[in-house]
């Protein structure tokens, strides 16, 4: 997939290939679907994947991208190995230069798998490294800061901060998830795992409850690092 040097609308970062399908993926085919350029970046090749290999799971990373109308990248840093060095920070930082995003999102912190919490940690300080001139990442990309910081779930079930309705999008994450068959469809090679044992119904049960809260089929919940500004008349035009 082509990739772009423009100013990008979303950047979304993941630990490993499916988790942004798996918090965000309706989000990505709403936002998408308005005209809106989206970019994944995946941190490592997930090499370390009890099912599948690093090329099965990169056709599949790249096809599911493409049902969600989203660009994406693959940054090298090693599978269970994403800790706080200045080494794996600036290759984040320049992925943020690149593509000058207006929002970020990366998984929440709290999650069974330490890679998620590891890869906020190190997306937060990215995104803070990115926007000061003198910090030098190795390249002559100029800063950037974006705009906002915001968190979507993986494995676990929290209270969110903000939800999106992507009740007419929840069939294309589904589509989109369905593309990983190496890692959610069971097969008499595969190895017992959490993802091959009805992980994609969990994750439209959830999506459901987190709909009922907001009145609608299906919604996508969302933590953010800082208080969200609403410009909106609460109590109605006279």
């Amino acid at each position: 997939m082509r990739e772009s040097t423009d100013n990008v609308h979303i950047l979304a970062f993941g630990a490993h290939a499916d988790d942004v399908e798996i918090g965000m993926g309706g989000t990505i085919a709403k936002f998408a679907a308005r005209g809106k350029k989206i970019v994944i970046c995946d941190l490592t090749l997930a090499e370390l994947s009890s099912n599948g290999d690093v090329a099965t799971r990169q056709r599949e990373a790249f096809s599911a991208a493409q049902l969600l109308g989203a660009e994406r990248v693959a940054l090298d840093l090693p599978d269970r190995g994403l800790f706080l060095q200045q080494e794996n920070i600036k290759k984040i930082v320049n992925i943020i230069r690149k593509y000058r995003p207006k929002v970020i999102f990366a998984p929440y912190k709290e999650d069974r798998h330490p890679d998620h919490g590891n890869c906020a940690r190190l997306v937060k300080e990215a995104l803070f490294s990115a926007g000061i001139r003198k910090y030098d990442s190795g390249t002559s990309v100029p800063p950037h800061k974006a705009e906002k910081l915001h968190y979507y779930m993986i494995n676990g079930f929290h209270t969110p901060d903000f939800l999106i309705d992507i009740s007419h999008y929840m069939d294309q994450k589904k589509e989109a998830l369905n593309a990983y068959k190496s890692q959610f469809a069971k097969n008499s090679l595969s190895i017992d795992t959490p993802l091959v044992n009805g992980y994609i119904e969990s994750l439209e049960a959830r999506e459901s409850l987190f709909g009922r809260l907001a009145g609608t089929d299906y919604a996508e919940g969302f933590m953010a690092d800082s208080p969200l500004l609403l410009d909106l008349d609460l109590v109605g035009e006279k």
